[in-house]
């Protein structure tokens, strides 16, 4: 399973990125599909994430300005990102909670390789 993540760079504050990760490969199912981002110099932390069947969960720090959605026939996962703040620069990881065919029993956590997004002030 492979995690395409794409999406990120420079925006100024107040504005809005859209971020997208479409997982491939040999996939039997995904359960929770999610965003992390990780600062310099901080370590990495849940921006939110969300179950196949759309409950969502969302980081104190974003909520009210992020949505995080997902298409389940394309394994695709979004991070709409409104009134950006330049501590909401990061590195910003997908991962997805999935079983391989070959291992259809066995969830496993897949990363992306991240996206950055910086926000000037």
């Amino acid at each position: 399973v492979q995690l395409q993540a794409c999406g990120g760079g420079l925006v100024q504050a107040g504005g809005s990125l859209r971020l997208s990760c479409a997982a491939s490969g040999d996939i039997f199912s995904i359960n929770v599909m999610g965003w992390y981002r990780q600062a310099p110099g901080k370590e990495r932390e849940l921006v939110a994430d969300i179950t196949s069947g759309s409950r969502t969960n969302y980081a104190e720090f974003v909520k009210g300005r992020f949505t995080i959605s997902r298409d389940n026939a394309k394994n695709t996962v979004y991070l709409q990102m409104n009134s950006l703040k330049p501590e909401d620069t990061a590195v910003y990881y997908c991962v997805a909670e999935a079983a391989s065919k070959g291992t259809w029993w066995a969830m496993n956590d897949y990363w992306g390789q991240g996206t950055l997004v910086t926000v000037s002030s």
